[in-house]
């Protein structure tokens, strides 16, 4: 069984390279999911369909996230539906860039 939580801890290290915070807190993991043992299966977005950064951040994402207990194999599926919004930013993220 994949360790969830250490997976997420993992991706709170994956940061966007032009806002300098990272995947979770930005709202851009949409789900992640076990389908069968072993296998991990995330949905994330980007700030924007042209985002330059699209490869090296989802790259990123599955090299984080393979490192967790449990995880054999990943896929990482970039979604753009629904179109990511500033709202899905955490409280504390929106602390550091200062909107609170």
């Amino acid at each position: 069984m994949i360790d969830m939580q250490e997976v997420e801890a993992n991706l709170r290290e994956v940061c966007d390279p032009e806002l300098g915070l990272n995947v979770v807190d930005l709202g851009l993991i949409y789900r992640m999911e076990e389908p069968e043992e072993g296998k991990l299966v995330i949905e994330m977005t980007m700030t924007t369909p042209g985002c330059p950064a699209h490869d090296s951040l989802a790259a990123a994402v599955e090299w984080a996230a393979a490192r967790a207990f449990g995880v054999a194999d990943i896929e990482v599926r970039v979604v753009w539906n629904p179109p990511w919004t500033p709202e899905r930013i955490s409280p504390e993220a929106r602390r550091v860039l200062g909107w609170t």
